[in-house]
């Protein structure tokens, strides 16, 4: 992508409308928050207390608009304790440059450095350090110091305490993670009626895993019905998968694929059915259509082997989620998964538990091509350079370029540009808005505490709209807060728009300057994807050769790490498409083919996993031998392709050579499924695999096909999201 058509799509990008679920009660109660602390402040203190409550409860307010699974409680309370930290130490090193800009740089690296946990603590990290700029002006001693510092924490108690008193949709996001699981499971068998082959995105399962990790306190409280159904989803899903696939399920044509057609449509019915019950949390009931689907009639049955078996297993689970659907959150009555006491949840680490976990994530990243590294060296050299320019320029409010800057800084490329782009937009119609409403309704002390407040809550009320649209009101918000506290609005408007161009531009230059590009990383995400692959498939023959639990948790193990690598190659390579770099390594054509490959591996993995073989079963060594060379030949030919080199299959191919050969083999659906994963093999082989005059006659048709693409005015924003 050219740096042209780049800004284009940030530009699109950034002022686009995200068509999601507005929380109307959540912004009234965290706007709530706001004017609970700024009317007592203003009434009993100064206006200058009221605005630091203001901006303790309006940021810890914001934080827990973040997309999390950790309690809003905690969040609000540890925002809180983050900004009164850095307004009192900010204070304390204020005055001197010499100890100031060091005291900034420091913080900001910190803060850079917490996206290694997670973009909800980078982005609160982040808004730590606009505290330390804006509220160093406040204080005029030590004393007045803590006192700031106590009342902008006060303002995320406060937030933390009406979270409490008026608990909105409790477990709401764990609620949602779970139905969205279950929907796409619905959405996937929908799918597969018409392609059997169509490819499935793991992302909603992995969503729904990270909500299910709750403290052992958490797990007293949770409501029964969000206890079962995750695991429910990850074993209905290969078994759709085995029924569609003509390989080893329903035929391609015929009476029997007709009845997988109708099992297929009835299950998506009873799952949505179950996705819609655990959404509300109320019984919900299946449509009677589909019940006289999901009968399996031994005798007239139209599947059969393998097709049959795996109908049959669907049926099955499908009766859990009907038993789910009908229930609802009725106690006692949501069946719970089976299995020790200890198993019925992920642990979540609690609050000091995690340090270490946090610790391990930071030193991870601590690594010259590290994202996340780069991006807190960015923060870092920053946020001092526009505090710098902001005071040479004497006007005023210094503090909003660097404000800026922070808060549109991304650890990648495309969300950095479209934050800035969004931050500008949103802010020239703030202050006009804001400029409207003064000398609409005048701009008495009063007057802007209640528009402060309106318009904290319209920002609340819009923040996952786009960013643009809720920083119209953050904008407005923090005139308003301004006027609150005696700044003339015709002082601060012409300020706010060329402070915050100089932040967005230095936040711009920045990433030029010391880029964090995905597109170099490509081959390395890849083949980390292929070798997760190869070990997943490897274990599930394992599994086949020798049934134990062992084996099976092993499996599972794999499972999970084949879906994380698959997600990082998703990530990565939806940032790279955005990234006005040239192809390096792979051009999008070999990249998608790759992808197609790679699913296909795990899609064959994925079927054998359907049909396991009885616990007391044991099959010949030809898979346990297969899937010796598979791992092996797939590790490899990863550390090929990290080096540019072409990936062999010598060792899978001598395998499957000696399973030809083997007599009396007794597991047919295994079989079946080596040769799909030998055939994607090849065909990842064929789409990265180059002679040297071949790498620069694609490098040259990748560009033309680009210049194309542009000339014809598509916008070559990345591929769909798929995984297997």
């Amino acid at each position: 992508m050219t740096w042209l058509r780049a800004f284009g799509a940030v530009v699109r990008s950034g002022l686009t409308i995200e068509e999601t679920r507005l929380e109307p009660l959540l912004a009234l109660r965290t706007a709530a928050g706001v004017a609970i602390v700024i009317g007592p402040a203003l009434w009993l203190v100064s206006p200058a207390y009221a605005a630091s409550a203001a901006l303790g409860a309006y940021s810890a307010g914001g934080a827990t608009f973040q997309r999390t699974c950790r309690p809003r409680k905690v969040i609000a309370l540890g925002a809180g304790a983050g900004l009164a930290l850095s307004t009192f130490v900010g204070y304390l090193a204020a005055g001197r440059l010499v100890t100031f800009l060091p005291l900034l740089a420091v913080w900001a690296f910190v803060a850079g450095m917490a996206w290694a946990v997670g973009s909800t603590a980078g982005i609160v990290a982040a808004t730590t350090v606009g505290s330390m700029l804006v509220t160093i002006t406040l204080p005029t001693s030590v004393g007045r110091a803590l006192e700031h510092a106590g009342v902008i924490a006060l303002g995320g108690v406060v937030q933390a305490v009406l979270i409490l008193l008026f608990p909105i949709r409790r477990w709401g996001a764990h609620r949602d993670a779970l139905a969205d699981a279950l929907a796409a499971v619905a959405d996937y068998a929908r799918r597969l009626r018409h392609d059997p082959s169509a490819p499935f995105d793991p992302g909603p399962l992995m969503s729904a895993r990270d909500a299910a990790a709750v403290t052992p306190s958490q797990a007293r409280s949770r409501p029964p019905v969000l206890h079962g159904p995750r695991g429910l989803a990850e074993r209905i899903r290969p078994v759709v998968a085995a029924l569609a696939d003509p390989d080893v399920g329903a035929p391609e044509e015929g009476p029997g694929r007709d009845r997988a057609r109708e099992l297929l449509a009835a299950a998506a019915d009873v799952l949505d059915t179950a996705a819609r019950s655990i959404r509300l949390g109320t019984p919900a009931e299946v449509p009677p259509e589909s019940m006289g689907v999901l009968r399996v009639d031994k005798d007239h049955e139209v599947l059969e082997g393998p097709a049959r078996q795996a109908a049959e297993q669907l049926v099955e689970l499908l009766g859990e989620a009907m038993e789910i659907a009908r229930t609802g959150d009725e106690r006692g009555k949501t069946p719970t998964p089976p299995g020790p006491a200890g198993a019925e949840f992920l642990v979540r680490p609690t609050m000091l538990r995690l340090v270490p976990v946090v610790l391990r994530a930071v030193h991870r990243e601590l690594r010259g091509d590290s994202p996340v590294l780069r991006h807190a060296i960015r923060l870092a050299a920053v946020a001092p350079l526009g505090y710098l320019l902001a005071a040479r320029l004497s006007l005023g409010h210094g503090y909003w370029a660097p404000i800026t800057s922070v808060m549109v800084m991304r650890p990648d490329f495309h969300r950095t540009y479209a934050r800035a782009v969004a931050r500008l937009a949103g802010t020239l119609a703030g202050v006009a808005l804001a400029t409207g409403m003064v000398q609409a309704l005048g701009s008495g002390t009063h007057v802007c505490a209640v528009l402060a407040v309106v318009s904290a809550g319209l920002s609340y009320t819009l923040v996952r709209t786009g960013y643009a649209y809720s920083q119209c009101f953050t904008a407005a918000y923090a005139v308003f807060l301004l006027g609150m506290g005696g700044q003339a609005w015709e002082q601060t408007v012409p300020q706010r728009v060329v402070l915050t161009l100089l932040g967005g531009a230095l936040a711009m230059l920045a990433y030029v300057a010391l880029p964090a590009w995905e597109t170099p990383r490509l081959p390395s995400r890849l083949a980390d994807w292929l070798a997760a692959n190869g070990r997943y498939a490897a274990a599930v023959l394992r599994n086949y050769a020798e049934p134990t639990r062992e084996h099976h948790a092993d499996m599972r193990r794999a499972l999970l790490a084949s879906r994380e690598a698959g997600a990082a190659w998703q990530k990565s390579y939806g940032r790279a498409r955005q990234e006005p770099l040239r192809p390096r390594g792979l051009t999008s054509r070999e990249a998608e083919e790759a992808q197609e490959a790679l699913e296909g591996i795990g899609r064959a993995a994925i079927l054998m996993e359907s049909q396991p073989p009885p616990a007391d079963s044991r099959s010949g060594p030809e898979s346990k031998r297969f899937a010796e060379a598979l791992e092996a030949d797939t590790a490899q030919a990863a550390a090929n392709v990290r080096e540019h080199r072409n990936p062999e299959w010598r060792r899978v191919k001598e395998a499957l050579h000696a399973w030809d050969g083997a007599a009396g083999d007794r597991s047919p659906v295994a079989r079946r499924g080596t040769e799909l994963q030998k055939r994607a093999l090849d065909d990842f082989a064929t789409a990265v695999s180059r002679t040297p005059l071949e790498r620069d006659v694609s490098s040259a048709r990748e560009e033309q096909r680009v210049r194309e693409a542009g000339e014809a005015g598509g916008d070559g924003s990345g591929l769909a999201h798929r995984g297997g």
